[in-house]
C-alpha cells in the first residue's frame, strides 16, 4: 500500500505523538511519503519539518496575540502546501488553534481527508468546540478512554488510541545507579523539578519552582533536587538555577548524547521521592514512573481570567482525571505561590504511598500492557481510509 501524509504538530508532546504515529504506519504500509512540520521525534521517522516546530509552541490567549500576525502567515502557507501535495490524509496533531486553522482552510479548497490527534477537552472547557471541529475533521484519535462519545456525538469518527506514554521505557537499576554516581547523589532522597518546556513558561514559572523548593528544603534539608530540561529552554533554565537551591543540578540535553540523556532522564523520573511539574502531559510521564507530585502553573493574568470562568472540571492534572481522583495537589494561577507550593511538597512527602493506585489505575486506562499507541493510532487512520 502505497500512502502520502502530511502532518504536522507544534510542541515537543505533538512531536512524540507524531513520531510514533508515523512509526505505526510505516509497519503497517509499504510505501509512505510524509511532508509537514515536527520536531526530531518526527524527523527521526524521515520528516524533514517545513519550518523550525518551536515557532508554534505559544500556549495562553496573552501569549498568542503578540505572534498572530506571523502564525497567520505561517497558516496559510501550510495550507497551501497541504493543497499542494494532495496527500491521502492530512493529520494534525494537538495546537489547535494552529491546526485546525489549517484543516479549515484545507476542508474549504479541497476534498482531502483529515484527521486530528488529541481530541480537544471538551469536557473541560468550550464544550462547542468538538462541534465547530466537526466542519473540518472527518476523523479524531483520542488519548483518554472517555473523550470518543463526545467527538460522535459531534459527528466526527473517534478511535481511542491509548496514550503513548504507557508504552515508554522506563528506568532499569543500573541507570538508576549510573544517574546517582554521575552526580554524586549517593542514596538522597530527590525531587523532580520541572518547570516546563516553552520558554513562556520557564520564565514566568522556574522563579516561583526555586523559591519554593528553597522553602521546602528548609524543612527537608536532605533533598536533592534535578532538573532535567528540553534542549531549546536550556539554556534559559540554567540562569534561571542561579537563585534555585545550591545543590540542585540540572539534566541538560545539550550536553549528552541523545541516548544518554533519555537514560538519565528516565532515572531521574523513577529515582525522585516526589516532583514538582508544571502541568501538561508529563504528569502521566510522573505517573508512569509512580512518582508523586505536585502539579503547579501560573498563567498571564488574561489568559487565567478566561479560563477560569470557562472551566467545567475542578482539577487540570490528567492522574486525577483518568482515575477520577483528587489526590495530585494543584497550585494553578493566584494559588501558585512559595508557601503552597512548598506546603504541598511537604504534605506529599510525608505521604508518598498516597498517590500510587491512582497512578496505576491511569496507566491501565490509558492502555499499559496494550498494542503500543502509536500502532493503534496508525491502524485507526488506514482502517478509514
Amino acid at each position: 500500500m502505497s500512502l502520502r501524509v502530511f502532518i504536522l504538530a507544534g510542541e515537543p508532546s505533538g512531536d512524540r505523538l507524531g513520531g510514533a504515529l508515523m512509526a505505526g504506519l510505516k509497519a503497517l504500509a509499504q510505501d509512505v511519503e510524509f511532508q509537514g512540520v515536527g520536531g526530531d521525534a518526527m524527523a527521526a521517522q524521515g520528516l524533514t519539518s517545513r519550518f523550525a516546530m518551536q515557532e508554534l509552541s505559544v500556549m495562553g490567549i496573552a501569549e498568542v496575540l503578540p505572534k498572530y500576525r506571523h502564525l497567520k502567515r505561517r497558516i496559510r502557507e501550510t495550507a497551501d502546501a497541504v493543497i499542494d501535495m494532495r496527500p491521502d490524509v492530512l493529520i494534525t496533531i494537538d495546537s489547535p488553534d494552529f491546526s485546525l486553522r489549517v484543516a479549515s482552510l484545507v476542508k474549504a479548497e479541497s476534498d482531502i481527508r483529515t484527521v486530528h490527534y488529541v481530541a480537544p477537552s471538551v469536557w473541560a472547557w468550550r464544550p462547542k468546540r468538538a462541534v465547530k471541529m466537526a466542519k473540518c475533521i472527518d476523523q479524531v484519535l483520542a488519548l483518554l478512554p472517555f473523550e470518543p462519545p463526545y467527538m460522535e456525538a459531534a459527528g466526527m469518527a473517534c478511535d481511542f488510541v491509548g496514550h503513548p506514554v504507557v508504552a515508554e521505557p522506563q528506568a532499569s537499576m543500573p541507570e538508576i545507579t549510573d544517574l546517582r554516581r554521575h552526580f554524586g547523589l549517593s542514596d538522597a532522597p530527590v525531587v523532580l523539578a520541572l518547570p516546563g518546556s516553552r520558554r513562556s513558561e520557564v520564565s514566568r514559572l522556574a522563579p516561583v519552582f526555586g523559591a519554593a523548593l528553597k522553602a521546602f528544603q528548609y524543612q527537608h534539608p536532605a533533598h536533592r533536587i534535578i532538573v532535567p530540561c528540553a534542549a531549546p529552554v536550556a539554556g534559559l533554565v540554567r540562569a534561571q538555577l542561579e537563585n534555585w537551591p545550591e545543590n540542585t543540578v540540572l539534566l541538560d540535553p545539550n550536553e549528552l548524547e541523545g541516548a544518554e540523556f533519555a537514560a538519565m532522564k528516565r532515572a531521574a523520573f523513577t529515582t525522585a521521592d516526589l516532583a514538582l511539574a508544571a502541568s501538561g502531559t508529563v504528569s502521566l510521564e510522573l505517573a508512569a514512573a509512580q512518582t508523586p507530585m505536585v502539579i503547579a502553573y501560573r498563567f498571564q493574568w488574561l489568559s487565567w481570567q478566561i479560563m477560569k470562568r470557562m472551566a467545567l472540571i475542578d482539577t487540570v492534572t490528567l492522574v486525577n482525571l483518568v482515575s477520577d481522583t483528587r489526590v495530585v495537589p494543584e497550585c494553578l494561577g493566584p494559588d501558585c505561590t512559595v508557601e503552597n507550593i512548598a506546603a504541598r511538597l511537604s504534605e506529599v512527602a510525608a505521604a508518598p504511598d498516597r498517590q500510587q493506585a491512582a497512578m496505576a489505575l491511569t496507566m491501565e486506562r490509558l492502555g499499559q500492557g496494550g498494542e503500543a499507541p502509536g500502532l493503534r493510532a496508525a491502524r485507526a487512520v488506514l482502517s478509514r481510509l
